[in-house]
């Protein structure tokens, strides 16, 4: 059972990485509309792994259980062979995942072929559940089993959460707009409910099959090259751009970081030149990172761009997207995008739902934000406000810290908030990237409120609000010190 054990840890280990490094950082599984039935499939095999993780380096399925157990692994067969099925027709594996997969279900096979034999013996004995301890092999495969336990339980709710409704179909505005980043935590909503509203939609999305299965109302490309000359587009969202978090700030992610939003941003610019007729607008996304770590300095949409990696990357962003001559360029610099659906929020809530939230660094760094509600509605009214022109900071008005984020959450679920990480290791073990946990900006979103905007969710309680609250057990919120209650 020694071999067994070390090639299910093995695996374990394994499948936390293509879980972590492919399904959440860079898929973004739990968040995506269309990846619902891949996140059921996902969740009915992490339910058996967590069955055979937490039973087999304590137990032996004698009798007739050891036929329960080869059904089980029979069954994760089947799930898997689907779940390959369907990743093809929905969305694009790179080929890291690819290579994980293959490896994976070679040493899925070394498994089963080592734990034949085991399974014959048991099935001779009499039926029953025998324990049998082999040291440090069973705490590690268990501590692996309680991780699966999570995931399956994070799948299984993200695959049979409600799809998005609310939307009420508007008057058909004859308007054509296009959308870059589709098929993300923002663009797909945001492409919902132009559709909803009338609008007809033209969008650009590398998974081209799914956004395909999403809309089938809407054209997609994936290149902006297919776009005719003579299409008639009246508007633009560019929401294109890798994610941030999605693997450590190599120079080579770096150079990926910068191409996913300048080339994007180029590819628009270019099409928007030579459309017989120009698009009167192009809103485009860009991010409170272009201050850099400024500290306590109260930052207006006038203030200079910061230093380090964040600033430089979104200086850049923006000076492409204002070489589209002739076009009203709306550049909406979003805090981080709160929704329990996906993007940072359910990732920051992950350790206070565990009861392990904490202060990073001084806790006093700024973490500006914003409800995707909020961010949707801005989107859609600079669109046709001509007022909208230029930077804009598309924050709510209140101001909290780290620290008074990270309270806030651990109060949502009812848990401590006691432990504190010092800045030095995590940019020991982050370097530079560490600028995303402890770098802060206090910015003010001046214009907008200039231009009259209302927000729907100003203060922090409000976008931790559960969206149904009566299913989330209507857990209270803790009051806490913002800095503006203006709305």
């Amino acid at each position: 059972m020694t071999a067994v054990l070390i090639l299910l840890a093995c695996q374990g280990l394994l499948g936390a990485i293509d879980t972590l490094w492919h399904h959440e950082a860079t898929a973004r599984l739990p968040s995506s509309p269309t990846a619902r039935q891949e996140l059921v499939l996902h969740g009915l095999r992490e339910a058996i792994y967590a069955v055979i993780f937490l039973t087999l380096p304590w137990l032996r399925w004698e009798g007739w259980l050891a036929g329960v157990l080869a059904m089980l692994l029979a069954i994760e067969i089947v799930i898997t062979l689907q779940d390959f099925l369907l990743e093809d027709r929905t969305r694009r594996l790179p080929p890291s995942e690819r290579v994980l997969h293959t490896v994976m279900a070679i040493g899925y096979g070394a498994l089963l072929a080592l734990l034949a034999p085991v399974l014959l013996d048991w099935a001779a004995r009499p039926a029953g559940l025998a324990f049998e301890s082999h040291g440090a092999l069973s705490w590690i495969c268990t501590a692996l089993g309680l991780g699966v336990l999570a995931w399956t339980v994070r799948d299984l709710a993200a695959g049979v959460r409600p799809a998005e409704g609310g939307i009420r179909p508007a008057t058909a505005s004859g308007r054509t707009v296009l959308v870059t980043g589709a098929t993300g935590f923002i663009g797909a909503p945001l492409t919902a409910r132009l559709l909803a509203r009338g609008d007809r939609v033209v969008v650009l999305a590398r998974d081209d099959i799914a956004a395909r299965l999403r809309w089938p109302d809407a054209m997609v490309v994936r290149s902006l090259a297919e776009v005719p000359s003579d299409m008639r587009i009246e508007a633009i969202v560019n929401l294109a751009g890798a994610p941030v978090v999605a693997g450590p700030w190599t120079q080579a992610r770096r150079r990926a970081l910068l191409a996913s939003r300048v080339e994007t941003t180029r590819a628009v610019n270019a099409l928007a030149a030579r459309l017989d007729r120009a698009p009167a607008v192009i809103v485009g996304a860009s991010a409170v990172g272009f201050y850099g770590d400024r500290g306590e300095e109260p930052l207006d949409e006038a203030a200079p761009a910061g230093m380090g990696f964040m600033a430089d990357l979104v200086r850049l962003w923006e000076a492409e997207q204002t070489r589209a001559d002739g076009v009203r360029i709306c550049r909406l610099r979003l805090g981080m995008v709160f929704d329990w659906s996906g993007g940072p929020l359910p990732s920051l809530a992950l350790p206070a739902r565990f009861g392990a939230a904490a202060v990073l660094g001084t806790g006093g760094q700024f973490a500006p934000w914003i409800h995707l509600d909020d961010a949707l509605r801005l989107m859609e009214t600079a669109l046709v406000d001509a007022r909208y022109v230029g930077p804009v900071n598309a924050v709510a008005p209140e101001q909290v810290t780290q620290a008074e984020l990270t309270r806030a959450l651990a109060w949502r679920f009812r848990r401590p908030c006691w432990a504190r990480v010092p800045a030095w290791p995590l940019r020991l073990m982050l370097g530079e990237m560490s600028d995303l946990f402890l770098a802060g900006q206090r910015v003010e979103p001046n214009r907008l409120r200039a231009l009259g905007f209302r927000w729907s969710r100003p203060l922090l309680a409000d976008a931790l609000e559960p969206a149904e609250p009566s299913r989330a057990g209507g857990l209270p919120l803790a009051p806490h010190a913002g800095r503006s209650a203006a709305a």
